[in-house]
C-alpha cells in the first residue's frame, strides 16, 4: 500500500493508544459489575455442546503458542491460550473430563499483530484464570490487516475463520455453544463482520475502537453486542469518519475520510458510533431507547432494554482515544489520545460473553 499507508498505520496499529489520563480513582468492580447487568436477560445455563476435541485427553496449559494451518493452499497461522487441566469451567455442567471450554478469538487491530494484541487486551491471562480458552488470530498482508470490505464467501479471511474454529475444536475440548468473537480497530470491525456473517458459531461479539454493522447483514439470528469507544478517538472518529484515505483502503468506503473534530464536543446522539450501536439494538429487537449510567467520571454506559437471549452495550469514553480501556500498553502509546482505567474492556467483555450461548 505504499509509504502513506506505513506511516499512518504505524500510529493506528502499534501500540494503538494512548497515555493515560489522570484522574479519580476507578470506580469498584462491584459497582461497574453492577452498573454492566444486562437487562431482560438471563445467563445462559445451557448444557455444553462438546467439540470433536472432548475425545482427546486434555493438555497442559499453554500460553500464546504457534499453531500452524493451510487455508486453501496458503499457510495461515494463531496463537493459542489454554487453562491448566485442573482449572474449571465456567461452562455450566463441566464436571466431567476434559471439561468442554468457552472459546474467545480476539482479532488485532491495522499493524498491531497478534503477539502484541495478547499484550494490549491480556485476554489470555484472563482466560488462563477463569478457565476459557483464547486464539488470537493472525491477519495478512503488509500492514497486517483483515479483510473486512469483502463480505461473501470468498473472503479468504472468513475462510480462515472457519478453518481456525474447525481446528481448534477438533484439538481442544470445546463448548461449541459459547465461542465469542472480539476485536480492537480493525479486529473490532472483523468482529462486526462474523456477527453477520457466522451468527452460527459465534454467540456474542465485542468491538473497542470499530464497531461497524456490515450492509448487507445477514445474521441468523440476534446477535448481542458491547462496544467501546472513546469520544475523541482521532483514528476512527466517534461521530463518523477516518483521518486518512489510506485507511479506507483496508476498512472499506463505509468510513469516509474527514477532517479532525478538533474543538467540536462529541454527540452522543449523533452519527458514527452512537448511530451504529442503536442499528444494532435495532437489528437485536431491542427498545430504541437507551439507559445511560455513569460509570465513574470517564464512561458512560449505555443500555439497550433487550428481548431475552441478546444485549447491546455501548461503552462510551469521555475524551478517550482510539485505545483498549484498561490495558497499560494502550497507555504508554502517547500519539494517539488518552486510556481510561475507569473500566477494564476485556474484563467486561468476558462477563457479557459468557451470559450468552447458541
Amino acid at each position: 500500500m505504499g509509504g502513506v499507508v506505513a506511516a499512518v498505520v504505524t500510529a493506528v496499529g502499534v501500540g494503538y493508544m494512548a497515555s493515560s489520563s489522570a484522574g479519580p480513582a476507578p470506580a469498584s468492580a462491584a459497582a461497574v459489575a453492577a452498573v454492566a447487568s444486562v437487562t431482560g436477560t438471563v445467563p445462559g445455563r445451557a448444557s455444553p455442546v462438546p467439540s470433536s476435541g472432548c475425545s482427546r485427553p486434555e493438555g497442559p496449559a499453554v500460553a500464546d503458542q504457534l499453531q500452524g494451518m493451510e487455508v486453501d493452499g496458503t499457510a495461515r497461522w494463531y496463537l493459542l491460550t489454554t487453562p491448566s487441566p485442573g482449572t474449571p469451567s465456567p461452562t455450566p455442567g463441566g464436571d466431567a473430563a476434559p471439561v468442554p471450554r468457552p472459546l474467545v478469538l480476539d482479532f488485532h487491530g491495522l499493524a498491531e499483530g497478534a503477539l502484541r494484541h495478547s499484550f494490549t487486551s491480556r485476554f489470555g491471562v484472563l482466560g488462563s484464570q477463569d478457565g476459557f480458552v483464547v486464539v488470537f488470530p493472525g491477519g495478512t498482508g503488509d500492514p497486517v490487516h483483515w479483510d473486512t470490505t469483502d463480505r461473501g464467501p470468498a473472503n479468504p479471511d472468513l475462510a480462515y475463520v472457519t478453518a481456525l474454529l474447525d481446528q481448534v475444536e477438533s484439538t481442544q475440548c470445546i463448548d461449541t455453544s459459547r465461542v465469542y468473537a472480539g476485536g480492537f480497530s480493525d479486529g473490532a470491525v472483523m468482529a462486526s463482520l462474523l456477527a453477520c456473517t457466522m451468527s452460527d458459531r459465534f454467540a456474542a461479539i465485542g468491538a473497542v475502537s470499530g464497531l461497524e454493522l456490515p450492509q448487507p447483514c445477514a445474521n441468523a439470528r440476534p446477535v448481542p453486542v458491547i462496544a467501546f469507544h472513546g469520544t475523541a478517538d482521532p483514528i476512527l472518529y466517534f461521530n463518523g469518519g477516518v483521518d486518512s484515505a489510506s485507511l479506507t483502503q483496508v476498512l472499506g468506503p463505509d468510513e469516509p475520510v474527514r477532517p479532525p473534530p478538533t474543538g467540536q464536543p462529541a454527540d452522543l446522539e449523533g452519527p458514527g458510533v452512537p448511530a451504529t450501536v442503536g442499528a444494532w439494538a435495532a437489528k437485536d429487537g431491542c427498545d430504541p431507547k437507551p439507559i445511560d449510567t455513569p460509570v465513574g467520571t470517564q464512561v458512560v454506559l449505555r443500555r439497550y432494554s433487550c428481548p431475552p437471549g441478546t444485549a447491546v452495550e455501548f461503552y462510551i469514553v469521555v475524551g478517550g482515544g482510539h485505545s483498549w480501556p484498561g490495558s497499560n500498553v494502550s497507555a504508554a502509546d502517547p500519539g494517539v489520545g488518552a486510556t481510561t482505567f475507569q473500566v477494564d474492556a476485556t474484563t467486561q467483555m468476558w462477563d457479557f460473553f459468557r451470559q450468552f450461548h447458541l
